[in-house]
């Protein structure tokens, strides 16, 4: 056996990535869930809603920052609107269009959870790479995204 390719090294780090996506999404998902919080889709839709400014997105604005399906956040935004945590309004130059819209009760829970995210986050991951490791692995994540 000679050494691994950069191709197989390619595919192993791969399948760490998402082998450790996977576990750590887990645990955190544990964390919140003994907490009696909501899970980190939940989480993600009021954060991007949050970082929004005005705390509003169009619907395909919304799905495209928290990778999911139209159809997939249809259904969780229902969820979210039956909690209170965010609202809809038709956009006024597209009668097809909606925006989602955080509510006061949302941005109040996205600041609830945020605590024990960044607490699990620090635990699960940041407490293993030092602050140069940290640096290299988001420039490395950073050009990949944008190739």
């Amino acid at each position: 056996m000679g050494h691994p390719t950069v191709v197989d090294a390619g595919q192993h780090a791969w399948a760490l990535l998402l082998a450790t996506h996977a576990s750590l999404v887990e645990r955190i998902e544990a964390a919140l869930a003994a907490a009696q919080l909501p899970s980190l889709a939940w989480y993600d839709v009021l954060w991007a809603l949050e970082r929004a400014g005005d705390g509003r997105l169009r619907m395909h604005e919304l799905a495209q920052r928290v990778v999911l399906s139209r159809s997939n956040l249809t259904r969780l935004a229902d969820r979210l609107e039956a909690a209170g945590l965010i609202g809809r309004e038709r956009c006024p130059d597209d009668r097809r269009g909606a925006y989602a819209v955080l509510t006061p009760a949302g941005r109040a829970l996205r600041k609830r959870m945020w605590p024990l995210y960044r607490a699990q986050i620090e635990t699960l991951f940041a407490s293993h790479l030092s602050a140069q490791e940290a640096t290299t692995l988001s420039d490395l994540l950073t050009r990949i995204l944008r190739a």
